[in-house]
This record gives structure tokens, C-alpha cells and sequence, in this order.
């Protein structure tokens, strides 16, 4: 198939188009290297710099490339700043989005693999989290991702534009030759690794009075590589639909620390900060429906081959892309 990956130059996209390349894809991507890394952008990807914003030069890009599918990953996605900056969120991840969808209609594309989030739950009133249960996001990054979930069902409707959102819990891990290279780094396992690489103090943890076993949040983590083949499964996805992708298992904070040391062999230095706003306790994914319905089966649940292979990549490029 023909894919146009939007926001491939980021981590994820980045390594979705790897392998989706390895698979014998031919793969456009189109980033305006804001978040993204020129660097990760795969050699035999056609790259497209240009922005969502400019809705000229995302239906350009559709009308040369002509490809079968899109796959979305361009958003912006730190909860803290999304709490001081709404707008910014609702910009780019709704509007820009909508450019996107408009173009796509004029250029003819009708399929879309969406990166959504497990934001959109909000503090869950069960774990694990399927989906059906409600989404009542407590910050405008997960309001901004179920807003364009909502916009794909009436775009479905209206103009049959087949969608299947993808609800990340925590996407974390590396391949041999991509990993996660933020700015700033927010993501604990590779912030974890900053600091074991020497490049930080220590780690700030925030909130150590939640309501989980040792008083730090507890996420589910999946390694990158097991959701890039989430997204290569949903392209043969015969209807539109939503599915959570995690591993059904959680770690907290303090276990994942405690986990980066052990990888590592080196002293991790923690501070612990109060609550950050619109952090959930608590966020553990069932997978079952993408299971049952497109097959998908993880290769790589267990939390240390995650570190492990985080800690290879930032051994191999201590200055992440910058290099």
C-alpha cells in the first residue's frame, strides 16, 4: 500500500513508517519537524516538509503521493502544558486535524489510522479500561483527541471516510536504530535514562499520595514496536472503530525507577514534587477488542525488555538525534 504518515518525523510516526517500510510499503511522510527529528525520518520514506496549518500544503501532499491510507500521529501531547495553554491544543489537534480530513475528502483518501489516547478516559471508574467505558478527560490534550474522535464518526457518517482510532496507554522502547527523543523529555522511562546517562540530577516525581500501592501513578506501558504493528493492522480493518492498545499490566513510577537501575547498574537520584494537574492515578488498558477483531498480539510485554531496549538506543545516541 501507498501511506502518507503525518507526523512522522515524530517517535512514534517515526518508527511506524520503519516498519511499515520493512514491510514492503511505500511510505510518504509528511512533518513540519516542530516536535519531529529530521534525523528519524527513514532514508527511503519520500519526506514532505509542511504543516498541518496550512491546509494548501497538506492537500498537496495528498495529491502527489495519492496514497491509499493516512496514518495521523501530529499533535501536540504534554498534559501539564495543555492545562496552561488550552488553545494551543485545540488548535492543532482539532483544527489542523480538520485541514487534514478536508483534504483528504477533495484529494479522495477515505482511510485514516488515527493516534488517539487513553487521556480521553480520564480517572476510570474500573481498571483495566475497555472500550466501553466512559471518556470524561480531566485536561484539554485528552478533550482535544476525543473532539477529533467525534469529528471521524461524523466524517465516517456523512462522507464515508473509514477511520480506526488508536487509544495509546504508554508508548515507551526503542528499535535498533529509533527511540524517544522529546523536547522537552516528559516521559518517564527515557527521562528515567537521562539521568543514569549522567544528563540529569536526578528525577522529579510527582505526586507520592495516590491512591496505588506505593503512592506514585501507575501506567501501562507497551513497547513501540508492538504498537507500530497496531497501526499495520488496522489497515486492513474492514470498518471504522476505536480500540485500547496496552499490555493489561501496569507499573508505577517507583517501579519503574527501581527497574532503570536494575537495567542500568547505575544510581537514579528521585525528588518527589507534589501532584502535577490532570494526572490520572490510575491507567491500565484492556486490548481484548483489537485482539479478537485484527489479531494483534504483543511480543514484547514485559517491562524490563522495554527498558532494555530504551537504554540500548540512548547508549547508542546519548544526545538523541542532536547528533
Amino acid at each position: 500500500m501507498k501511506i502518507l504518515v503525518v507526523g512522522g518525523a515524530g517517535y512514534i510516526g517515526s518508527v511506524c513508517s520503519e516498519l511499515l517500510l520493512d514491510e514492503g510499503h511505500e511510505v510518504a511522510i509528511f512533518d513540519n519537524l516542530i516536535e519531529g527529528h529530521q534525523h528519524a525520518v527513514d532514508s527511503r520514506a519520500n519526506f514532505i516538509r509542511g504543516d498541518l496549518a496550512d491546509r494548501e500544503q497538506i492537500e498537496a501532499a495528498l495529491s502527489s503521493t495519492r496514497p491509499d491510507a493516512v496514518m495521523h500521529f501530529a499533535a501536540y501531547a504534554l498534559v501539564p502544558e495543555s492545562m496552561r495553554d488550552p488553545s494551543k491544543y485545540f488548535r492543532n489537534n482539532v483544527s489542523n486535524g480538520l485541514n487534514l480530513l478536508d483534504a483528504m475528502l477533495v484529494t479522495g483518501v477515505r482511510r485514516i489510522i488515527f493516534s488517539s489516547t487513553c487521556a480521553l478516559f480520564g480517572p476510570p471508574e474500573r481498571v483495566p479500561i475497555d472500550e466501553t467505558t466512559p471518556t470524561r478527560p480531566i485536561n484539554p490534550y485528552g478533550e482535544s483527541k476525543l473532539a477529533f474522535e467525534k469529528i471521524l464518526g461524523w466524517y465516517d457518517q456523512i462522507h464515508g471516510l473509514k477511520f480506526v482510532a488508536l487509544r495509546y496507554f504508554n508508548a515507551a522502547g526503542a528499535t535498533k536504530n529509533l527511540g524517544e527523543d522529546h523536547r522537552p523529555e516528559t516521559h518517564l522511562i527515557p527521562a528515567v535514562l537521562k539521568v543514569a546517562l549522567g544528563q540529569r540530577a536526578n528525577l522529579e516525581i510527582y505526586g507520592t499520595d495516590y491512591d496505588t500501592p506505593d503512592g506514585t501513578c501507575i501506567r501501562d506501558y507497551i513497547h513501540i514496536v508492538d504498537l507500530a504493528q497496531a497501526h499495520i493492522l488496522a489497515l486492513g480493518a474492514t470498518a471504522s472503530g476505536f480500540y485500547n492498545l496496552g499490555t493489561g499490566g501496569g507499573s508505577s513510577v517507583r517501579e519503574v525507577v527501581a527497574a532503570c537501575r536494575k537495567i542500568t547498574g547505575r544510581k537514579i537520584d528521585t525528588i518527589e514534587k507534589p501532584r502535577r494537574p490532570g494526572d490520572p492515578p490510575r491507567l491500565i488498558a484492556s486490548s481484548e477488542k483489537i485482539k479478537n477483531e485484527l489479531g494483534w498480539r504483543p511480543r514484547f510485554q514485559s517491562l524490563d525488555t522495554i527498558i532494555e531496549s530504551a537504554w540500548a538506543w540512548h547508549q547508542k545516541f546519548p544526545n538523541g538525534y542532536d547528533e
